[in-house]
């Protein structure tokens, strides 16, 4: 087993494990970012839409009232079944499959769009999500990503990704804008916009979603109480009765598009 295949059992495990807290995450399901999707997709009764990485499947459910039909993946067979339990009820237009978002078991040319909210941090070869992505796209089909990412500092670039590690261990890497600009040209994808925001948690939610114990919260506490006072104002530190209160993260939304060949 590869480094890389190994990092999706972690993965796997993490999301099997959790499975009900990421369908009920407040920060999942009710983001201000699912309602800006649906206005930036614009999407059609006829369209033919893929999420990936569904999580809590909560893209899947605001976007299937306004498609024909939508196919939700996850890599994580439990992940997919608390989604499909979540949403199934007031959505038969949708079809649930297992899925590695680096190697997606389409066709090329299959949809009018595809999206991926909260999860690529957790890929570990994000780029090759990117070249899939635009491979299975229908020509001037659109691409909607939203996903944390790191400034272009080395310094709180290493500080967030490891608090982020030490949070949730399935956590691979919060990527930069530059990065995914990147890979998103060399697919032959074309940004249309997109936008960057501070997006706020509540820690100690936050903080239980993915941890294993006590000791491993504290843990992620010192990493920020003990960083210094640029680290600490760049994630929003918030105190309450001495205990960390809040904190926030940059999380990125674009909307690219499939360019002409």
């Amino acid at each position: 087993m590869n480094d890389h295949e190994k990092l999706k059992e972690i993965v796997k495990d993490q999301f099997s494990r959790n499975a009900e807290k990421y369908v009920s995450s407040e920060t999942h399901a009710k983001g201000s970012d699912l309602a800006v999707l649906i206005e930036w997709l614009n999407p059609k009764p006829h369209w033919t839409v893929l999420d990936v990485a569904t999580g809590g499947g909560h893209v899947t459910k605001h976007i299937s009232p306004h498609v024909a039909h939508v196919i939700s993946t996850d890599l994580t067979s439990e992940m997919l079944t608390a989604a499909r339990n979540h949403i199934i009820e007031n959505n038969q237009n949708v079809s649930f499959v297992v899925a590695d978002a680096e190697n997606l078991p389409f066709l090329i040319d299959s949809f009018d769009a595809v999206t991926c909210r909260i999860a690529a941090h957790h890929f570990p070869d994000p780029e090759k999500f990117v070249n899939e992505s635009e491979r299975v796209l229908k020509q001037d089909g659109f691409l909607l990503l939203i996903d944390n990412v790191v400034p272009a500092d080395d310094h709180l670039d290493e500080f967030i990704n490891k608090l982020e590690k030490l949070r949730d261990e399935s956590h691979v890497r919060c990527y930069s804008i530059t990065e995914w600009t990147e890979w998103g040209k060399k697919a032959g994808l074309e940004i249309v916009k997109s936008t960057l925001r501070k997006k706020t948690f509540e820690f100690p939610t936050w903080v239980r979603r993915t941890t294993k114990s006590e000791e491993q919260v504290k843990q992620v506490e010192r990493h920020i109480l003990e960083a210094s006072k640029e680290m600490q104002e760049y994630c929003g530190l918030t105190m309450k009765d001495g205990e960390i209160n809040s904190i926030h993260i940059d999380e990125w939304m674009v909307l690219f598009k499939k360019a002409k060949s």
